[in-house]
């Protein structure tokens, strides 16, 4: 089979097509799935550098993808063939508290990702994916949809009339916009793009910041809620935007801590107490909340933003296209 292999951490130049990797063959409850799309996290970006010291190399890229069953191991009985699944982004995370060494069984990092024609996967690392959506769609569900989701309904149990900021308008983003949409929440979107602001705007978001041109966006974030800040804030900036978070946020509201795009830098702890914020730390979630929010995009009928789908030759092309910082939600590879 066709499986991209990271091989050393020197970016892009690292990342290698084998055309001849062995079929991989299901043991005891294992499931064996014919790959039809991966999609795309910045996650992806810090394995071909080399920014995880749990990684081993080489390593087949990517923790999120969808496919078909195609093959059982003995004694699954979870799935059949012609399955339509998606796996989990961790291996050994099925519920309750994230397990002590979730990090270093993570599907494209210390085990072998999606970014391939067939993948195994445990019978419990895999689950059905909602009938209305296209292998691509349900391919960005994984880790950017499940994120959103516990941040904003498992650990945020966010209500009709609450209020919510979120930075950015990369996958996480689009996820959490579409699901405190369907809490009715009052939301608010970051974005240094005018164009993309107008684009969630059509989604329905209900106000939005440019921070490029507005740097103090926590201050048009407060006068939006007439001097009172939000009830949620979904933060993937890091350190350089979680201080503006904690001026944005109402007292006793909640900021979900998901990534660190904007860099490292120092937090004064100060407010934390004197706001009593709640900082929730998000890194992906359980299978049973992946579970959980099936049955929600199911039930809504939600469909992913896809920004762009590349073609699985192209895969350097999409790693590169993702580097420009140019899309809005996600970008996935066909296979």
């Amino acid at each position: 089979m066709r499986a991209y292999e990271v091989r050393e951490t020197t970016g892009l130049d690292g990342l290698h097509l084998n055309a001849n990797r062995a079929e991989p063959v299901p043991g005891p409850g294992q499931v064996l799935v014919r790959m039809r799309a991966a999609a795309l996290n910045y996650r992806d970006q810090g394995v071909i550098k080399g920014a995880y010291g749990y990684t081993r190399f080489p390593v087949v890229p990517m923790s999120d993808g969808a496919g078909e069953v195609v093959q059982v191991g003995p004694g699954v009985t979870q799935f059949m063939t012609g399955d339509r699944v998606a796996g989990t982004f961790f291996v050994n995370w099925i519920a309750g508290r994230i397990p002590a060494d979730a990090s270093k069984n993570s599907l494209g990092g210390m085990v072998d990702g999606v970014l391939a024609e067939y993948v195994l996967l445990n019978e419990t690392g895999a689950i059905k994916i909602p009938d209305h959506l296209s292998f691509e769609e349900a391919a960005t569900l994984p880790c950017a949809a499940l994120t959103a989701w516990h941040a904003v309904v498992e650990a945020g149990r966010i209500k009709a009339g609450e209020t919510i900021a979120i930075l950015g308008t990369g996958g996480v983003a689009c996820f959490a916009l579409a699901f405190a949409k369907m809490h009715g929440a009052v939301v608010t979107m970051t974005s240094s793009s005018d164009d993309k602001l107008a684009r969630v705007k059509a989604l329905g978001v209900d106000t939005t910041v440019n921070y490029k041109t507005n740097p103090d966006w926590e201050q048009d974030v407060l006068r939006q809620t007439g001097g009172a800040g939000v009830d949620h804030i979904v933060e993937v900036g890091g350190a350089n935007t979680l201080s503006k978070s904690m001026l944005a946020i109402r007292p006793g509201g909640a900021i979900y801590v998901i990534g660190a795009l904007g860099g490292a830098g120092s937090i004064d702890p100060r407010m934390i107490n004197r706001k009593s914020i709640r900082l929730q730390g998000i890194h992906v979630g359980s299978r049973d909340m992946f579970a959980a929010m099936n049955r929600a995009i199911a039930n809504a009928h939600l469909k992913p933003v896809i920004d762009r789908v590349f073609e699985f030759k192209d895969a350097k092309a999409a790693y590169a296209y993702q580097q420009s910082g140019g899309h809005m939600g996600k970008i996935v590879v066909a296979i």
